[in-house]
């Protein structure tokens, strides 16, 4: 059954549409949205979506832009450093509310409107600060996909790692499987089993994503800083 039920109908418009998949892929995840599953949740023919959205790519590429809103705007009266702390968790946080969002953002290859008037806006933060337009480019490519508040872990999923499959197991087989992967991988194994996290903070036998992202996040900035500090530019790198 729709989400109309026997409501009146509303008019459809493209932000509808819009908004309708992004509520879609929260409930569902990305895999199962379709034009004509989207049809469904809004009572009508899949045709009928054709005259907001040409086709599911375009529809995709809407929705991120539907997300990008939701992202807040640089923050006044503070330091650059401070505002774009702000900005990247603001964007962990939608990315954390929209689950389907990374995977789109990954497999995406053209910028929409709104991908880049959120790259001109998070630039202008750094010129706005002072930088170079060296030093920005090339802190850019240094934050990369972390402005979207992600990152490709290597710790992403300890579950499913040997570690994690061995909890599993008989005390033996466990016991065995662990000297196997110290002798083999020895560091592997050491810094996947250490923790300096509160284990009430820690979802699972993973790490505090969060906390990791944080970490690293206040690593970059502060190095950027120095470089910034320094006046740094790659003609003199």
């Amino acid at each position: 059954m729709s989400r109309q039920g026997g409501a009146q109908r509303v008019r459809l418009n493209r932000d509808r549409v819009l908004q309708a998949a992004v509520a879609l892929a929260d409930e569902t995840g990305i895999g199962p949205l379709s034009m004509r599953r989207l049809a469904q949740e809004l009572d009508v023919v899949p045709m009928a979506l054709y005259k907001h959205v040409a086709h599911k790519d375009e529809l995709l590429d809407g929705m991120i832009d539907v997300i990008i809103t939701e992202i807040d705007p640089p923050a006044t009266g503070l330091d650059w450093k401070d505002v774009v702390r702000r900005r990247i968790l603001s964007a962990r946080s939608v990315l954390q509310r929209h689950q389907w969002a990374r995977q789109v953002l990954e497999t995406r290859t053209n910028k929409t409107p709104g991908v880049f008037a959120y790259m001109d806006s998070f630039i202008g933060m750094f010129l706005e600060g002072g930088f170079s337009v060296d030093l920005t480019h090339h802190v850019m490519h240094a934050i990369g996909s972390r402005m979207w508040g992600f990152t490709q872990e290597l710790f992403q999923e300890p579950a499913d790692t040997t570690v994690g499959t061995a909890a599993k197991l008989d005390e033996a087989v466990q016991q065995a499987m662990l000297q196997e992967m110290a002798r083999r991988y020895p560091n592997v194994l050491a810094i996947a089993m250490a923790s300096a996290h509160d284990p009430d903070a820690v979802v699972g036998q993973g790490c505090d994503d969060q906390f990791e992202f944080e970490f690293a996040l206040d690593l970059l900035l502060d190095g950027i800083e120095k470089l910034h500090a320094q006046r740094w530019t790659s003609a003199r790198a």
